[in-house]
């Protein structure tokens, strides 16, 4: 994981999401704040792999939920992908190259 600044809100996500870390350590996650009221999320698993959105939320919501509302709020964007759905998703360039943000 890494932290890209020393946004409280940022680091209060990435803390949280190190308990997914530690039980998945080959998966790569990222959280990136985008504008003053936006975080992005991104986790690529390879345990992923055959696997619904729905079931991939239900391990990552839990961990979400433990942070604050105001936290929460500004989650704008989670992938959750596997290194393959990774190289050719279009959400997943976007959150690499972000468009330039108004905000």
């Amino acid at each position: 994981m890494s932290v890209e600044s020393d946004d409280s809100y940022v680091t209060q996500i990435e803390d949280v999401l190190g308990a997914y870390q530690a039980s998945h350590p080959a998966a790569r996650i990222k959280v990136r704040r985008q504008n003053s009221v936006s975080i992005r999320i991104r986790v690529v698993d390879p345990a992923f792999r055959g696997r619904g959105l729905a079931e991939r939320e239900e391990e990552i919501w839990p961990l979400i939920e433990q942070l604050p509302p105001d936290n929460r709020e500004e989650i704008t964007m989670l992938l959750l992908l596997t290194p393959e759905e990774a190289a050719n998703s279009l959400l997943n360039a976007e959150f690499e190259d972000p468009s330039r943000s108004h905000v």
